[in-house]
């Protein structure tokens, strides 16, 4: 009696790397595009933050909307690609003793460098922030 010959499996590797490689190279720039999105969007929020923190401390209106804008504007400066041309807007249509401040921050997220189909070519995240205005000091 001779042994039935067994079924040799050589090439299933070379097969398995051919599906898998392009699965996991899409997976692995899908991490890095989310990681760079959530990035900027912690930026924007920390951002508008300090600027509607700074913005409440000001004496007068005027002050206040260029004090939003300059410490907003701080937070995000040194970013490239991660936030290009943040926009601050004030809103300081309720600044009296007793109102608030609100900061929106918009910001335009690159993410051409990771061209593969199905993906943007950039996004944009926004954040607003309130802060309030000391009830029992003067405004200006």
């Amino acid at each position: 009696m001779s042994k039935p010959m067994a079924r040799g499996d050589e090439g299933s590797l070379t097969v398995e790397l051919v599906v898998v490689t392009p699965v996991l190279v899409v997976l692995a720039l899908a991490m890095v595009v989310f990681g760079r999105v959530s990035q900027s969007r912690q930026e924007v929020v920390e951002a508008s933050r300090a600027g509607a923190q700074a913005a409440a401390v000001l004496p007068n209106a005027g002050s206040a909307q260029w004090g939003a804008a300059v410490d907003a504007a701080v937070g995000i400066s040194d970013q490239s690609r991660s936030c290009a041309h943040p926009r601050v807007a004030a809103d300081v249509s309720h600044f009296h003793p007793g109102g608030y401040v609100t900061v929106t921050v918009v910001c335009h997220v690159e993410l051409s460098d990771f061209a593969f189909p199905g993906m943007p070519g950039s996004t944009t995240v926004q954040a607003s922030a309130t802060a309030p205005i000391d009830p029992y000091r003067s405004v200006g």
